[in-house]
């Protein structure tokens, strides 16, 4: 029996996956939890449409991350933060520090897309991995000064 998954299943696949179960696995489990539709033609030829609209719409994301991605080249960020006198920060950056800054230069950036590669604790510079899109990574410097 073949079906159509609706979503992950570990173990068996991903969504949109054609995958071939026995009967009463489809039957009684896939299908009633919503996991899964049978593969009929018809589902078969929606599914092929749903994959390159889909496609379409990936496309034009990687596009318009691709022009973000281009234009924060050559960006730097300045970042205040109250500090000590040995240059300890009072609590740290956080990303949603890093997306404020790039909001206030025109950029629209989701803070969860946003990583660092170590603690920002201290003045001083650090870099920002900003992930637009799963094939467009950028790393944006920042610099950390005191109040």
């Amino acid at each position: 029996m073949e079906v159509i998954l609706k979503q992950d299943v570990k173990n068996l696949g991903e969504k949109d996956d054609v995958v071939s179960v026995k009967p009463g696995y489809g039957r009684n489990y896939l299908i009633p939890q919503g996991q899964a539709i049978l593969a009929t033609e018809s589902a078969r030829k929606v599914l092929a449409e749903n994959i390159k609209q889909a496609q379409f719409k990936q496309d034009k994301i990687k596009k318009d991350a691709d022009a973000i991605a281009v234009k924060l080249e050559g960006v730097t960020l300045s970042i205040g933060a109250k500090a000590g006198e040995s240059g300890k920060i009072f609590g740290a950056v956080n990303t949603i520090q890093v997306a404020d800054a790039l909001k206030k230069l025109g950029f629209d950036v989701d803070r969860r897309r946003i990583t660092f590669e170590t603690d920002v604790k201290f003045v001083g510079d650090y870099i920002a991995n900003l992930n637009l899109h799963k094939e467009v990574k950028v790393k944006v410097p920042f610099n950390v000064v005191a109040e």
